[in-house]
């Protein structure tokens, strides 16, 4: 049966969407981009969504990835690729990393 794993992870899933907020924070500044900028590149109604998001407050859906990586001017692989680490480390672990520790990470749960 499969369950969510971040409803049985042994990570901190607040720290990682945190982390995760800071990133792109840091993404939409490099940018030079405001929050109300960034929206508006997005097609957003609400500039406060990027705010929930840098906070740590909310995940980026899934089907605005390329829309998000194309208005922070970054390639969209790379993009997901770095989202998926704070937003399911266990699959990026299995991806992106060795064997051994992808190994490891099972073991703990």
């Amino acid at each position: 049966m499969y369950s969510h794993p971040q409803h049985r992870a042994t990570y901190d899933v607040k720290q990682l969407r945190q982390d995760a907020g800071r990133w792109l924070k840091h993404l939409r500044e490099a940018r030079g981009l405001s929050q109300r900028e960034l929206a508006r590149l997005l097609g957003l109604n609400f500039y406060t969504f990027i705010s929930q998001l840098e906070s740590g407050r909310g995940r980026i859906p899934p089907d605005r990835y390329k829309v998000w990586a194309d208005a922070l001017n970054v390639d969209p692989q790379e993009f997901v690729r770095e989202l998926l680490r704070y937003y399911d480390p266990i699959t990026y672990h299995y991806l992106f990393e060795p064997a051994a520790a992808a190994d490891v990470q099972e073991h703990q749960m």
